[in-house]
């Protein structure tokens, strides 16, 4: 984690803004979140951010664009591939998870969008299932918006904060200590977020 952050604070504006974007996108357009969740990509940027490195505004703006646009390219191949992309080698493994996200977008429509943006595995097939369910794209952009803004906004203000901490240790104990206690900080969000993940799993387990 130390050494991502060391790059990306020395690496080029432009390249910091197109790694974090493009990480956003793919994460639903593509189901890139199976490999890293769009919010530690969203994290970052608020991080780099505080550092002076990128603007937090245009970070924060380039992230709600990039989730909304890849939910919609998410929302059009399950549209148009529907059965395809359910087959594939990635969700194989995941059906019970799906079922579990059909069943909850049968159940809430717009607000399943809307609540599984913050949730990591929903988060990167429910765009998909809605353009297979034929919800029209018009109420699916309205809350997939509304989650892109609020989801966006906030993981990118949570790195900013982290920043913010970063540059009072740095100024104080050293860069060196300043990398190690956002590294763990950041490090601390991930395992919050794998142990959820993993209580959820339980309780799916116990109630079938």
């Amino acid at each position: 984690m130390t050494g991502v952050l060391d790059q990306l604070l020395v690496a080029p504006a432009w390249l910091v803004y197109t790694i974090v974007g493009a990480l956003v996108f793919a994460e639903d357009a593509l189901f890139f979140g199976f490999v890293i969740p769009g919010e530690t990509a969203a994290v970052i940027g608020g991080v780099a951010a505080s550092r002076g490195h990128v603007n937090v505004v245009s970070m924060a703006l380039l992230v709600v664009v990039c989730a909304i646009l890849g939910d919609s390219a998410g929302y059009e191949v399950g549209r148009r591939h529907g059965v395809r992309v359910l087959r594939s080698r990635l969700l194989v493994k995941h059906q019970d998870r799906l079922a579990k996200a059909q069943e909850t977008l049968a159940r809430n429509g717009g607000s399943a969008v809307f609540l599984g943006r913050f949730v990591a595995f929903f988060r990167a097939v429910m765009p998909a299932l809605a353009g297979m369910a034929h919800m029209p794209y018009r109420r699916f952009l309205a809350y997939n918006a509304a989650g892109g803004i609020v989801w966006g906004v906030s993981f990118v203000l949570l790195g900013y904060l982290a920043g913010n901490s970063f540059a009072a240790i740095e100024k104080n104990v050293g860069r060196g200590a300043a990398l190690t206690v956002t590294a763990v900080a950041l490090v601390g969000f991930v395992v919050w977020r794998i142990r959820r993940k993993r209580r959820e799993s339980v309780q799916r387990n116990a109630n079938p």
